[in-house]
């Protein structure tokens, strides 16, 4: 994962802007308005995402699935809370599109651009200067051994989590890393996160917290049986391999940054590495996670001014 500090100062040329947000929300409605308008102004083509146009009752925009959106453009812009970003960004990291987002969410881990003054960065952004992070997510695959086979892929920009579906049980696992037998585990699942989800789903399930700039995976046991199962970090090009036990009673569940869930059958093989695509996030050249750190996480100021 690597974070380019020095600020941009050419000018990248983006076009064609793509507009993804929360379309029940009327706060991402207004904003996502007022950005269409702004880049309209500054002479950029503006494409609105499907179901975030049927919001805004506006004819003129060219309206697209994201997929096909991600196509067509230079640069996606996203108006929401982080959940919509990690939407965007599943999409938008294998298109290899540069990201940018408005918070009109709660947390705003990774939509950094306030709703009250997001243009006069958002121009600055398209001008040249900016700082770009790339984040990398997860690639996990279902390996079905019924007959009928089918493999079933996802990525996340978060988490994979295995979770017991909607019983509240144990369920029992085997973990692999790379091949080698790690331990078995009997818990009500297990959250593989990124550095980026370390301060998510991961972190309420008492993991540490994690810098985006590291190459690790972290292993987070969900209400383990057994205290001496602890969160792990691992190297992020480690190959995860998880097998389920016949003895479960009830047929476990996968789920993809809390979006997307599989239903997983007991012969299943589940298997998880690093994407090869990053993600691309352009900030202001401001930009400091440490301060989103603090400022999310209620930590204290700084006592001595250097």
């Amino acid at each position: 994962m690597l974070i380019a500090r020095s600020i941009k100062k050419i000018n990248m040329n983006f076009k064609t802007i793509g507009l993804i947000g929360t379309h029940s929300n009327a706060l991402v409605v207004e904003t996502l308005q007022e950005a269409a308008q702004a880049l309209e102004g500054w002479g950029l083509k503006c494409l609105i995402e499907q179901k975030s146009a049927l919001a805004l009752n506006n004819p003129h925009y060219e309206i697209l699935p994201l997929e096909a959106l991600a196509e067509k453009c230079d640069l996606l812009l996203a108006i929401g809370g982080d959940g919509n970003l990690l939407q965007v960004a599943r999409t938008a990291s294998i298109y290899g599109l540069p990201v940018i987002g408005i918070n009109r969410g709660q947390l705003g881990y990774l939509t950094d651009l306030s709703p009250d003054d997001f243009k006069k960065h958002l121009q600055k952004i398209l001008a040249g200067e900016y700082v770009e992070e790339h984040r990398f997510l997860l690639r996990g695959h279902v390996v079905r051994q019924t007959p009928n086979k089918t493999d079933l892929k996802n990525n996340a920009l978060n988490d994979v989590v295995l979770f017991p579906g909607e019983i509240a049980q144990l369920i029992e696992f085997e973990l692999r890393i790379d091949g080698q037998f790690v331990y078995s585990q009997r818990s009500d699942g297990l959250i593989i996160a990124t550095p980026t989800g370390s301060t998510a789903y991961a972190l309420s399930a008492g993991g540490p917290i994690i810098a985006p700039s590291l190459n690790v995976l972290l292993l987070v046991p969900k209400l383990p049986h057994t205290l001496s199962n602890r969160p792990v970090v691992i190297d992020a090009e480690s190959i995860i391999e998880i097998r389920l036990s016949p003895n479960n009673k009830t047929l476990p569940r996968l789920s993809y940054d809390g979006q997307n869930h599989i239903n997983l059958e007991l012969t299943d093989i589940i298997q998880i590495e690093r994407q090869e695509q990053p993600l691309k996030l352009l900030h202001p050249a401001h930009y400091d996670y440490y301060e989103i750190w603090r400022e999310k996480l209620g930590w204290g100021k700084q006592l001595i001014k250097i």
